[in-house]
């Protein structure tokens, strides 16, 4: 039977049943039981109950109502795909979305996308979901032909436990049997009393924010970036390639301060400044001016000076959209709704993932949230993996954190690194960053914490993960000894194999 004809018979059937009946896990208030495990909140759920719609269900204004998703970023796009690979999609998801198209990889935005015209930049339908991780491209047509209902540009701005419905700001009323919050995160903005709304300005977060800006750097000549971590340094980055006059200005002593070293963070600094990008360190903003045109046309910093700019782009951080689900239940102190080791909210029939969970992180034992794609998938999946079938098995993320900046044609030098793990504890630095770097976090037992790695082979960043993963004994002296990044690596290597043996 094709899928039109399965959903007509389910639409018939829908309208000559009195009831329309949905499940999802959950638990009775009698059976689920909070209670405390290493610090952390871990919220046991059991049991599985049954939820109806009556026949009036049919004034609700989505016809897949078993299972929905609010959001459509990438944890959307993965979790569709894991519904589809257990043949659960068709005619019981439906996504609701703020944005216009369909799911897709959202780091691209800040990459590729940027670059100029005749450097071939990412587009839609390019990069769409889940070809990040070498997956199928879900298109929109990828959504109807797996019965999957798609809400567009609506998104949710109520919610109603009681009922399991939610509102969208269109006015729909929409239902639901499980519910998979994926509202992710939005960019945090300057206020408008100091200029952070004027012409020029730009947020990136979606398509819209990277078109408005690449129309901007077609005619910019001066760009200020106002933040020196991930989005401060790929926009810059990409401004290189429009050969435009670039600034970054932030608080901290050097770029990447949550991740770098003050060593590793000046090897990158001396390369942008080779590519023309100047650095304003310790500096805040104190407003945005505009100029005759009412466009900004320049940044006023807290110490006085004056920094000309005809394109400011603002990356300094994001925040978990957690409204309309407050109700939920938000850990306040990393922000975020807060699940358990499935995904689980303290809501029964209601998950969290993606940027928007504050999850326990098994291998550190503490509650996190992580702003990375990597996590968005893979909480995605394993969150539709626990509501379809029996899987009890807690997510054990490792933290990974990439970025790939100067790889428009043309560019003298493409850059690309990679980080595993925790980065407390010591430090060893190994290497010249021409072309390969790497740096070793030590705790005091001995044992590797997190690794990063620029300019690797796909062999050396395979590698990455299993040595955070275990964290091995290493000896720092030979670290410290290493010759070269290839020695380095073989030494942490054996320290692993070491392991393996005892």
């Amino acid at each position: 039977m094709t899928s039109a004809l399965r959903r007509k018979a389910a639409e018939m059937a829908s309208a000559a049943a009195a009831a329309q009946c949905f499940s999802s896990y959950s638990s009775s208030p009698a059976t689920r039981f909070l209670r405390q495990r290493g610090g952390a909140r871990v919220l046991q759920l059991s049991s599985r109950r049954s939820f109806c719609v009556s026949a009036a269900a049919g004034g609700f204004d989505n016809q897949n109502r078993e299972y929905v998703i609010v959001g459509g970023g990438n944890a959307a796009g993965y979790a569709a795909r894991t519904f589809v690979e257990h043949g659960m999609a068709d005619g019981r998801l439906c996504i609701v979305s703020k944005e216009p198209v369909p799911p897709y990889e959202r780091p691209a935005l800040t990459k590729g996308y940027l670059f100029p015209p005749d450097k071939k930049p990412a587009r839609l339908p390019g990069f769409h979901t889940c070809v990040g991780s070498g997956g199928q491209r879900q298109t929109a047509e990828w959504y109807k032909e797996n019965g999957i209902e798609v809400l567009y540009e609506d998104p949710v701005v109520a919610f109603d436990g009681k009922t399991q419905t939610l509102k969208t700001s269109s006015g729909k009323i929409l239902k639901y049997g499980s519910l998979i919050i994926s509202t992710g995160c939005e960019a945090s903005r300057l206020p408008e009393k100091i200029g952070g709304k004027l012409p020029g300005v730009h947020y990136i977060r979606d398509v819209a924010d990277a078109d408005s800006l690449v129309s901007s750097l077609g005619s910019a000549k001066k760009v200020l970036v106002i933040g020196g971590g991930y989005i401060g340094m790929e926009v810059a980055a990409a401004a290189c390639g429009w050969n435009l006059d670039t600034t970054i200005v932030f608080p901290e002593d050097h770029i990447m301060p949550r991740l770098f070293t003050p060593s590793l963070a000046k090897k990158y600094e001396d390369l942008y400044q080779q590519n023309g990008v100047k650095f304003i360190k310790g500096a805040l903003i104190d407003k945005l001016e505009a100029g005759s045109d009412g466009r900004v046309s320049s940044a006023v910093l807290k110490d006085g000076s004056v920094v000309e700019a005809d394109t400011v782009v603002v990356g300094i951080g994001a925040k978990p959209v957690v409204g309309p689900f407050e109700a939920v239940g938000v850990n306040r102190e990393v922000g975020g709704i807060e699940v358990d080791s499935l995904f689980r909210t303290s809501v029964p029939g209601i998950f969290a993932i993606g940027d928007v969970a504050a999850f326990p992180l098994k291998m550190y034992n503490r509650i996190a949230r992580v702003e990375h794609v990597d996590h968005a998938r893979k909480s995605a999946h394993h969150c539709v993996e626990t509501l379809l079938t029996s899987q009890t098995k807690a997510y054990d993320y490792l933290p990974y954190f990439y970025s790939r900046v100067f790889e428009y044609e043309g560019s003298s030098r493409k850059v690309w690194w990679q980080f595993y793990g925790d980065n407390v504890g010591e430090t060893v630095e190994v290497g010249n960053f021409d072309p390969k770097i790497a740096t070793f976090w030590i705790d005091s037992d001995s044992r590797l914490k997190g690794v990063f790695l620029e300019s690797g082979t796909s062999e050396e960043f395979s590698l990455l993960p299993q040595l955070a993963k275990s964290q091995p004994i290493i000896d720092k002296s030979k670290l410290q000894a290493a010759a070269s990044v290839e020695d380095a690596l073989e030494i942490a290597r054996s320290s692993l194999q070491s392991a393996a043996s005892v």
